[in-house]
């Protein structure tokens, strides 16, 4: 909150002045993020060796082409599990070959081209709804479309795909060469993480930072369960490192409910003693099996404490048990369907779901409108136009605005750059140090924004592209012409024109997660399944879980202007509040489990009314309205705490009314 307040202040403070917006200024800001410079290397080699190999050869054109296949598996290596990494590049290269065979069948054909990229555009924008790996996957189909109906591709027709698809693989090469060495270590790292972030949420337990730590443990739970269960799809043993490592994670779960108990009510649990026995399970958990410490710990004195002591001996009982037990390796979350079954899900969700037909058709309109503007102008090489329209519609990417906006800057600071080169530097040998170098660029920059990445890209793509039509220094400034076009046509018709407003995007989802609330509320005080502890696991975590994609969207929404990004810093609170309320309906929970008194039902149901009647409310408007709840209960009580939460998120004020 003070993070937002003091944005909204200084945003105040500067109006009246020549200065950039606060929202502006948030995208440009540089993430500190440390630079992955096993990645580094990776790009540097990855982009520059096919490069040496086609000069070689006698056919640079050959090796530009894998060095583009190469370029999109360096931007899609972003997981940390090799199994994800196989997936996240290999994946996305087959469609990527797919979309450049598509364009490359349609090059030169006019009215043709259009039609078939926007047939495309729809089909990639529909796919990239399902995940990670499809999002990449849509992405590729439709810029590898885009570039081969756009730019001249040596025949025969399977040659440019080959080419791309050998540059891809061949970063999978690369990447996968440390799989015999490192083996498991991302998961086991992922789950000694998690440790280490609960260490810190008991650290900071009774003090103003255990929010933030909570969300550092819910990012990390996501990870691990991530990479886990992903490996495990496919695994059905018992035994192993996987079980181990998934019981491992599991017992931390309960470690974690009892932190929310020991944030309000903790004595013993919030001394320091308790914080450093979970930092040495995270070291026992990078060691491997290890002989069981001799802790002592702080006497408990409430349930909240005893909660703590009897959930940090049972992860250490299970980290340094030399077998894993069967029971404790369910998945928290549900193993993973058959891949069968999710591949029925998928289509299902794509063909049956509103926002994936919304997404598809918004792109396939601004891709039609784009490549219709080219055929109609006199463009040279105007493929560039449709990239840019693709790159700042990824809806998982962002705001669509801003990132139109930071991919304008991006780009005409890596024209810069490729001016520059294309000047001073011959097509030739010359090509592969600077490529090795400005290749290298590439995952530095990334992890700094999306005007950086974009300022890294945009150099690289331009070298390659010379070297298949030989434009040399000419091609500059018609690629910032093209960009500027691009962003205006994805503003235009992919932002300002669809009713697709911020309440929809944002309102919907949080009002499912309040509704949810209600849900979890209920199944941990006796409604039907309130007494299966599992099935109350796994509804907190599902629910903290699209807490943490609710806060990502506001994230987003705050990068836009103004009224987007104002609504959302006035919603911002009540974000906050739900999850307030899951941390005290977990507290609660915990101190029943533990020898506290069980609330009446009576309880339960006001409180669950009043959930519901939030629901509604964050549903049926766009702004919040001021609402006093009436929640009676026994103020010594184990709910009392919750009921305060509640009546804090039924309270927050509403925005200036709109005239």
């Amino acid at each position: 909150m003070a993070d937002l307040q003091g944005g909204t202040a200084a945003a105040g403070g500067r109006a009246g002045r020549l200065a950039p917006p606060e929202w502006l200024l948030r995208g440009l800001r540089p993430q500190n993020a440390p630079v992955p410079r096993a990645a580094v290397a990776r790009a540097a080699v990855a982009l520059a060796a096919p490069l040496a190999v086609g000069l070689a050869s006698g056919q640079p054109a050959y090796g530009a082409l894998a060095s583009m296949g190469a370029l999109s598996g360096v931007i899609g290596d972003t997981a940390d599990a090799y199994r994800m990494r196989l997936l996240n590049i290999a994946v996305p290269q087959l469609f990527g070959a797919v979309g450049v065979t598509l364009g490359t069948l349609v090059y030169g054909h006019g009215w043709a081209a259009v039609g078939a990229l926007t047939l495309v555009a729809l089909v990639s924008g529909m796919i990239s709804s399902i995940g990670a790996v499809a999002s990449v996957s849509g992405l590729l189909l439709l810029l590898n479309a885009v570039v081969g109906a756009g730019l001249p591709m040596p025949g025969p027709w399977w040659k440019a795909p080959l080419l791309l698809t050998l540059g891809g693989l061949f970063v999978l090469v690369l990447t996968l060469l440390g799989w015999p060495l490192r083996g498991r270590i991302p998961e086991v790292a992922a789950v000694a993480a998690t440790y280490r972030s609960v260490a810190e949420l008991l650290a900071a337990a009774g003090t103003g930072d255990y929010d933030e730590r909570r969300q550092d443990v819910t990012q990390s739970l996501n990870t691990s369960y991530d990479l886990i269960l992903a490996r495990r799809a496919r695994d059905h043993g018992r035994r192993g490192p996987l079980v181990r490592l998934l019981a491992q994670l599991n017992v931390v779960i309960p470690l974690v409910e009892a932190a929310a108990a020991a944030h309000r009510y903790g004595r013993a649990s919030r001394r320091p003693e308790i914080a450093a026995a979970v930092r040495e399970l995270a070291d026992a958990v990078e060691r491997g099996r290890g002989p069981e410490p001799e802790w002592v710990l702080p006497a408990p004195e409430g349930p909240a404490d005893r909660a703590v002591d009897r959930a940090l001996r049972h992860a250490s009982a299970v980290v340094h048990r030399p077998d894993a037990d069967p029971a404790l390796a369910d998945d928290r979350l549900g193993r993973p369907a058959a891949l069968g079954v999710r591949v029925r899900r998928a289509a299902r969700s794509v063909l049956m779901s509103e926002p994936s037909w919304r997404y598809g058709l918004r792109l396939a309109l601004c891709i039609g409108i784009a490549q219709t503007f080219v055929s109609l102008v006199p463009v040279t090489r105007s493929y560039w136009v449709a990239l840019t329209v693709t790159f700042v519609l990824k809806p998982d990417f962002g705001s669509v605005f801003s990132r139109a906006v930071l991919r304008a800057l991006g780009t005409a600071a890596g024209l810069l750059v490729a001016a520059a080169v294309l000047a001073a530097v011959p097509r030739g040998w010359a090509d592969v140090p600077v490529m090795m170098l400005l290749a290298a660029l590439i995952p530095a920059f990334s992890a700094k924004g999306y005007a950086f990445q974009t300022a890294a890209i945009t150099p690289v793509i331009l070298m390659l592209s010379d070297v298949l039509n030989h434009q040399g220094f000419h091609l500059v400034l018609p690629r910032l012409v093209d960009s500027l076009v691009g962003c205006a046509i994805a503003l235009v018709a992919g932002y300002l024109l669809w009713p697709e407003s911020w309440h929809t995007r944002i309102g919907d989802r949080l009002a499912r997660a309040v509704e949810d609330t209600a849900d979890y509320v209920a199944c941990a005080f006796g409604a039907p399944g309130g007494t299966d502890k599992g099935e109350r696991v796994r509804r907190r975590r599902r629910l903290y879980r699209d807490l943490s994609s609710v806060r990502s969207e506001f994230q987003r929404a705050l990068t836009e202007p103004p009224p987007t990004g104002a609504r959302a810093a006035a919603w911002w609170p009540l974000v906050v509040a739900v999850e307030r309320i899951v941390d005290a309906t977990t507290a609660a929970r915990v101190r029943v489990d533990h020898g506290a008194e069980p609330p009446r039902d009576a309880e339960i149901t006001g409180i669950e009314e009043q959930l519901r009647e939030l629901a509604e409310g964050v549903r049926s408007s766009e702004e919040l309205v001021e609402v006093r709840a009436d929640l009676p209960g026994d103020e010594k009580g184990v709910l009392e705490p919750l009921r305060q939460e509640v009546r804090a998120a039924r309270a927050i004020a509403s925005p200036a009314p709109r005239s």
